[in-house]
């Protein structure tokens, strides 16, 4: 008997055992409250949990429920979580602004639980005094402007060392076609571990400044985290069927954090030995941070776990940079026009004698737009991380009970159709209009989704905006780009994860001065 044969028989027998309190539901939602988003058919007892086994990938059966309701809002049951996902900026604004106390918890899931150390973490963790310390911890002490101008030389070093492998791999005059996605890829988790550890490789690194076995591994381990997290895991909904592992989640997430543990722990663990034996003296990067900082007894701040585990998220916020900038610099070669304005900001800008420098970032708004319009229209996940509801409470004219999840559909905001003009079509000038004097990749207003907003935005929306636009400036300024020979156009096919369908690949020539180009790292 096939799984989903079980699943759908078990489900009937529950629904037959439990028809009493199905019964008090529907009695007890004629009550003076108000009604909840508007739902599809659900099941007894496990509401939508077949649907959502049984449609892959789940967000695109959500878009379908969503699209059939003709709704802005909808409540997706899930065992006894009721899910509401929103795809109306007004509707977000009173979820996050409104009414952001309310909901600035995280549900407890199985990954969420692996990837933290059991919630020690600020980004992952649910509200509480341990996610109030951390998030006090990672904003004022490691990713405070002070700190990031202290990182500098780090992050350049890494800046340096894109281009470079880049540089390498145009091997001939009339240049090569490159793959971008694998050192856009590794270009964000390179800058933290050289921010975090002092180190480039874990190993000995690959060929021409690229990565090495060592980093691709960790790379596979960190998007599988990545992958799973809030990824509508059954047992989540279901605590019961956990040890079953039904969909092999629990596998694949403990797996991957044994690989992160393999290549942080030795490293964590040796350099507090060395400032334990007073071998080490001077702060050089984030770990010697963490291990230095004192609470008011003069005692360690954090424990071994809480650097652990919170190093180990700083890794999980460099997956939307990377494909940001994919996505812009394949829409721009295919449309040369815009690729063309980006080339004479940088030029005018920064010109042609200096490499681009984060200061410059600031005055680069064609550039960031371009960035920006890439995040609206091609997220690199379907949904934010959801928020718990503290209590039930009404928004929007509905009922939302307490403990619900809450998820803003970022496809779904970024393409609404009542906010933007021409929602599929890449088009930067949309957010240079009007009086706008600076552009920010940030979008606090909630029409689409970089950074989120409130108690719960991003710590490193900051660190996030300065990897996106140093990443996609610096290959616009350092090369001519365009489509690979043979090819009319980049396919901009979508993958079920919202990646390209199909890396990157576009025809590179330098088109600055060699000796402007950097020489191999150290």
């Amino acid at each position: 008997m096939s799984f989903t044969m079980f699943f759908l028989m078990s489900a009937f027998l529950l629904s037959c055992m439990f028809i009493f309190l199905s019964i008090n539901g529907k009695i007890s939602s004629q009550s003076n409250k108000p009604p909840l988003p508007p739902s599809p058919f659900s099941w007894p007892i496990v509401g939508n949990l077949p649907e959502v086994y049984t449609n892959k990938p789940v967000f695109k059966w959500v878009e379908g429920v969503m699209e059939k309701l003709k709704t802005n809002i909808a409540c997706i049951r899930l065992g006894r979580v009721h899910v509401i996902v929103v795809v109306s900026p007004e509707l977000a604004r009173e979820f996050l602004h409104k009414h952001d106390s309310i909901f600035v918890s995280r549900p407890i899931t199985m990954a969420t639980e692996y990837a933290t150390r059991g919630f020690l973490t600020t980004g992952l963790s649910p509200w509480g005094e341990q996610w109030k310390k951390m998030r006090r911890l990672v904003t004022h002490e490691l990713f405070s402007p002070t700190r990031l101008r202290w990182l500098l030389n780090k992050r350049n070093e890494e800046t340096d060392n894109l281009v470079y492998y880049i540089f390498k791999r145009c091997n001939n005059p009339d240049g090569s076609v490159i793959n971008l996605r694998l050192p856009l890829k590794h270009y964000g988790p390179n800058v933290t571990r050289k921010t975090t550890f002092s180190r480039r490789f874990f190993g000995e690194g690959g060929e021409n400044g690229g990565p090495g076995f060592e980093e691709k591994q960790h790379i596979q381990a960190l998007y599988t985290v990545l992958k799973h997290t809030f990824a509508f895991c059954i047992s989540d909904y279901m605590p019961w069927l956990r040890g079953l592992d039904i969909d092999g989640h629990e596998k694949n997430v403990r797996s991957s954090m044994n690989i992160f543990d393999k290549y942080h722990d030795p490293i964590i663990e040796d350099r507090i030995k060395q400032w334990e034996d007073g071998k080490r003296k001077e702060v050089e990067d984030l770990l010697d941070i963490m291990i230095t900082l004192k609470d008011e007894s003069g005692k360690p701040l954090l424990s071994i776990d809480e650097i652990k585990a919170q190093i180990s998220e700083f890794f999980f916020g460099v997956d939307g940079p990377a494909a940001g900038a994919e996505w812009a610099l394949a829409e721009m070669i295919n449309q040369p026009e815009i690729l063309q304005k980006a080339i004479e900001e940088i030029d005018r800008v920064v010109g042609k004698d200096r490499w681009i420098q984060e200061s410059d970032v600031h005055q680069l708004n064609y550039l960031k737009a371009c960035a920006r319009e890439a995040f609206r229209l091609h997220p690199h996940v379907p949904f934010n991380l959801p928020h718990l509801s503290l209590e039930d409470i009404e928004v929007g004219g509905y009922f939302i009970p307490k403990g619900s999840h809450v998820l803003l559909s970022r496809t779904g905001l970024g393409r609404n159709p009542e906010t933007w003009e021409e929602p599929l079509k890449y088009n930067p000038e949309r957010h240079l209009g009007g009086n706008v004097s600076k552009v920010d990749l940030s979008e606090p207003n909630l029409r689409f989704i970089s950074f989120s907003t409130g108690k719960r935005s991003c710590t490193g929306q900051t660190l996030g905006t300065l990897l996106t636009i140093m990443a996609l400036g610096r290959l616009i300024q350092g090369f001519t780009w365009s489509v690979p020979p043979n090819e009319e156009k980049i396919d901009l096919s979508t993958s079920e994860e919202l990646t390209l369908a199909k890396p990157l690949h576009a025809h590179a020539r330098p088109r600055l001065d060699e000796a402007m180009y950097p020489v191999a790292p150290p």
